[in-house]
């Protein structure tokens, strides 16, 4: 077996790329497979890792590919499955893990496995999906909601009954209860695992098991919300459409598959698990024989300040089992951008909290320039969750917008007009104009990355918060047997002066007015620090 003191998944950094928005290589305003591979030289150039790919795979597009149509092909908008293989063999070729994106809760309506299963109740497959009868009154059989917006059932007339879809009534979701379904999708594991993939992320990995009897949820009485407001959905206490006990039986079976190519090479699984409840969410390590790790989503949801910030990431520290690995996320394709949550003036500093965290990290493509969100006018709007849920700022295109490569017409990112418009400030935000300043935030994040595979207490290291008197400044040391270090991260609008335990020297700074003399820190306003002592 392999030493996991030194897998790669525990000291890598992770680079999230969402396929339709990188980079088009046939000009239909789409990016695709040969476009990622085109771009693994500047990935390997800026110091990650590993790069995950959200959904690439056969789908009609309902939910941007998390609606899957295929589990095994890829989809003719992004290439063919010789495509892939040759971003595989390129993306390692140059020491670069893969990770693909493993939609288990749900499949297309259009997948072939949901035609049959609605086209009778006595089919082969007729089980695979969860059916069930209508109320006496012909309502649905309880109460639950979808996450995109109303009924989480919706009537077939083929089969007279209801289909469950705790997303778009096009993602109906798969009985995870049928021997015969886990099987398939176990052996879908096996088969990109088998072809050299290194790890799955996990799409909504909490909810493929639900309450068996599926009762009623409970209301939501004071409607707490976790992240922001999304309607309908808040209106209840998801206690019975998510997370069922026997979740962590499947993911024991989950982690027994990958375990199967641990002696060829280390494999990775980390699980979309949204809780706001931190000492629910630590049980889903199991006991070092479920998923790798459960995704911490909880600093997306913090107050920007010190405190609020220190908070989660003890309080997650507290919770991560001996045999566990942290792991930290600040920006993906569901959450607005670090420079729009935070703004652009905190760009970097959230890029040292990020990289400096004990645990994995996983970035976002496009924030390593502090690329902001995109406007996206009424008429392009594509996101079927804000469609459907309006008034509620849920739209998620924001984020999506293309990689911005220059400062051209579609950002170098297509001659065609792209899916989604590019953001209008390409001067700032382009990786051509940003690799040519030193001081660019691009460049900061190269430095830093590189900072980090080289110090051990950065990669390796474990993590004690230190105290100081200073109002709104989070310090914490990473530090193992023979190295020490100081992360020191200035959350105000207004530079402050920190008294360190020790003296040392600046390994390196988000801002050029920060400045130490023996114990003393001058920290620049929205300002980090990164002290060897």
């Amino acid at each position: 077996m392999t030493n996991n003191n030194f897998t790669w998944w525990k000291h890598g950094v992770i680079y999230q790329i969402y396929p339709r928005s990188y980079m088009d290589t046939n000009n239909d305003g789409i990016g695709d497979l040969p476009g990622i591979t085109s771009r693994l030289d500047y990935l390997k150039w800026l110091g990650v890792d590993a790069i995950w790919i959200s959904p690439c795979f056969k789908s009609p597009m309902d939910d941007f590919g998390y609606d899957v149509a295929d589990y095994r092909d890829i989809d003719p908008m992004f290439g063919t499955m010789d495509d892939f293989d040759d971003l595989l063999a390129a993306a390692h070729e140059r020491d670069l893990k893969v990770i693909l994106d493993f939609v288990p809760n749900h499949s297309s309506h259009e997948h072939p496995w949901f035609q049959e299963s609605r086209s009778s109740r006595d089919n082969p497959k007729a089980d695979w999906y969860t059916w069930r009868d209508a109320k006496p009154d012909g309502s649905p059989p309880n109460n639950w909601v979808a996450v995109f917006g109303g009924s989480a059932w919706e009537w077939d007339e083929t089969r007279q009954q209801y289909y469950l879809h705790m997303f778009l009534k096009e993602q109906p979701d798969l009985n995870w209860r049928n021997p015969e379904v886990k099987a398939e999708m176990l052996d879908t594991i096996r088969f990109w695992m088998a072809k050299g993939v290194d790890g799955f992320r996990v799409d909504v990995a909490h909810f493929c098991m639900k309450d068996p009897e599926l009762r009623d949820n409970p209301v939501n009485e004071n409607r707490e919300t976790f992240f922001k407001d999304k309607g309908a959905w808040d209106s209840l206490h998801h206690v019975n459409d998510s997370g069922h006990e026997d979740i962590h039986q499947l993911f024991r079976e989950f982690r027994q598959v990958f375990d199967e190519f641990e002696h060829i090479s280390p494999r990775y699984s980390i699980g979309e698990i949204h809780l706001e409840d931190t000492e629910e969410w630590g049980t889903y390590y199991g006991n070092d024989d479920e998923l790798h790790m459960p995704f911490n989503f909880k600093l997306l949801s913090a107050d920007w300040n010190a405190a609020a910030v220190r908070s989660v990431v003890d309080e997650m520290e507290a919770v991560v089992p001996a045999h566990g690995w942290p792991n930290a996320v600040l920006g993906n394709h569901d959450e607005p951008r670090i420079a729009a949550r935070y703004g652009v003036e905190n760009a970097r500093l959230a890029a040292m909290l990020l990289l400096t965290l004990r645990g994995t990290p996983t970035m976002y493509y496009g924030d390593e320039l502090g690329m902001p969100d995109t406007h996206i006018p009424a008429d392009k709007q594509q996101d079927p969750w804000g469609l459907r849920v309006p008034g509620l700022d849920l739209g998620r295109d924001p984020e999506r917008t293309p990689m911005q490569w220059d400062d051209s017409k579609y950002a170098g990112f297509s001659e065609a007009e792209p899916w989604l418009p590019v953001g209008a400030d390409l001067e700032t935000y382009n990786v051509l104009a940003q690799k040519a300043d030193d001081a660019s935030t691009l460049n900061f994040y190269r430095t830093l990355l590189q900072l980090r595979k080289d110090e051990a207490a950065l990669h390796a290291g474990d993590y004690t918060p230190l105290d100081v008197a200073t109002d709104n400044v989070y310090v914490y040391e990473r530090h193992t047997a023979n190295d020490k270090l100081i992360v020191a991260l200035n959350f105000a609008n207004e530079a402050r002066d920190v008294a360190l335990p020790v003296s040392g020297s600046v390994l390196l700074s988000s801002h050029p007015d920060s400045s130490l003399d023996g114990k003393t820190l001058r920290l620049a306003a929205n300002a980090g620090c990164i002290i060897k002592t």
